[in-house]
């Protein structure tokens, strides 16, 4: 379809930057997720799917809802801080990314039946979350020069109703399904128009999806110190549409032209397998161990934008369609956490969690924060009373730095991505 557009191989090149960065969250840990969901879930390091026992088991392990018996309320949230989100390329730039703080939230609730064994419940989640802004990037000379602004917030937020059953007294089953919203906003050098080059610098807002997700999972305790516990989650196509893409055609003539219908396919959240044990070594002492396989192959291989209905004159036509290559690497996660009793009222968490980068060197991007690999988590929960209790604690992600060429990408070779992050975690709880 580009070829047939008669499009210059240094626009495609350019354009292509949003189809590589659109769905990629700054606070990224494995891939697009994050390492786990809820208190106890993150400060173990996501090492949840055999401990599972709040409302953050809907997005992790639904059989965990059986252990919770009469009702319960979680409230979660968290605070990134990023410590250095920066890019750095052959044009003098070696910029951090302005938005250093995101702030992320959820929670749940759940009630155990009196007729059945099976607890139900519904949770809301933050996915994914804002991307990178950098304010004052360094255009590429062959493409007019200058400096303009780089950006990416896209958001992924999950609403879930799920149930968990007491199977037998050894086994529980479970199951949720629920609905997935993404949404996209995203500008490319906005204020900049070149054409010899034809480059035109575009925003993009409004593009958002709904689809539906599903997880099935099952906790098994071989003996009264060792529960088993695996979760499978399926893959959730996200194809964003409804937006509006503008181009600055100013030097060719045209001005500011919008195409009233753009969409993005080929990105998704991808299908998942997790496997854990959890181990109560002492009274006190629980140790935990995840491992997760991420098919991140399939779900972020390659994406198209389409854009149609233009509402003047475009040097592009009435239709613009350009392809990219995602060409990620699918990714094994492990994780392993513990959990301390220190005394009646008091738990501490504490857990380590590694994924290799999934995303090629060829197809990184500056808005990419998808790099870390390493997370090591520390807090603790406070009882105050048998109805009430505070969780929080820190997440720190280590620096990370990928030296890479992307030629899809309007910023030369030999750049340079740094990654290094930090979350505040916090959980309020209340059981009755």
């Amino acid at each position: 379809m580009i070829n047939q557009l008669n499009i210059s191989t240094s626009k495609v090149a350019a354009f292509t930057c949003l189809l590589t960065t659109l769905s990629l969250p700054a606070h990224a840990t494995n891939g697009i997720n994050l390492i786990g969901f809820g208190g106890e879930s993150t400060l173990m390091a996501g090492a949840d799917v055999a401990v599972a026992r709040d409302t953050s088991a809907l997005n992790t392990n639904p059989a965990g809802l059986a252990q919770i018996k009469g009702q319960r309320f979680n409230g979660f949230g968290s605070v990134l801080r990023t410590l250095d989100l920066s890019h750095q390329d052959q044009f003098g730039n070696n910029e951090n990314a302005s938005n250093r703080y995101t702030a992320l939230g959820g929670g749940g609730y759940a009630m155990s039946l009196d007729s059945l064994p099976c607890t139900i419940g519904i949770g809301l989640f933050a996915q994914g979350g804002a991307g990178g802004v950098f304010k004052n990037i360094n255009v590429n000379p062959a493409l007019g020069g200058g400096q303009d602004r780089f950006s990416a917030l896209f958001g992924i937020a999950k609403i879930t109703p799920g149930i968990g059953c007491q199977v037998t007294d050894k086994l529980s089953l479970g199951i949720s399904y629920g609905l997935v919203y993404a949404s996209l906003d995203q500008k490319l050098f906005p204020n900049s128009s070149f054409q010899p080059a034809n480059f035109y610098g575009y925003e993009l807002k409004g593009a958002n999806t709904i689809k539906t997700s599903f997880k099935i999972g099952m906790q098994y305790k071989a003996t009264p110190q060792l529960t088993l516990g695996a979760a499978f989650t399926d893959k959730t196509k996200l194809p964003l549409s409804g937006g509006r893409i503008s181009f600055n055609q100013t030097d060719a003539g045209n001005g500011i032209v919008t195409y009233r219908n753009a969409s993005i396919s080929g990105f998704a959240l991808p299908r998942e397998v997790a496997i854990g044990a959890a181990f109560q070594a002492t009274d006190d002492l629980l140790l935990s161990l995840k491992l997760n396989w991420i098919n991140w192959a399939d779900a972020m291989k390659s994406s198209t934008l389409t854009a149609t209905d233009p509402d003047s004159t475009s040097a592009y036509g009435p239709v613009f369609s350009a392809n990219s290559a995602l060409d990620w690497k699918n990714q094994w996660v492990i994780a392993t956490g513990l959990a301390y009793k220190l005394n009646d009222k008091t738990m501490l968490y504490a857990g380590h969690n590694y994924g290799k980068n999934p995303v090629p060197t060829n197809t990184t991007t500056p808005n990419l924060a998808a790099i870390l690999e390493h997370h090591y988590t520390f807090g603790a929960a406070y009882k105050f009373d048998p109805e009430w209790t505070f969780t929080g604690g820190i997440e720190y992600d280590p620096q990370v730095k990928v030296d890479y060429t992307n030629v899809q990408l309007p910023f030369g070779t030999n750049s340079e991505l740094r990654n290094e992050a930090l979350f505040l975690h916090f959980m309020v709880s209340r059981e009755w």
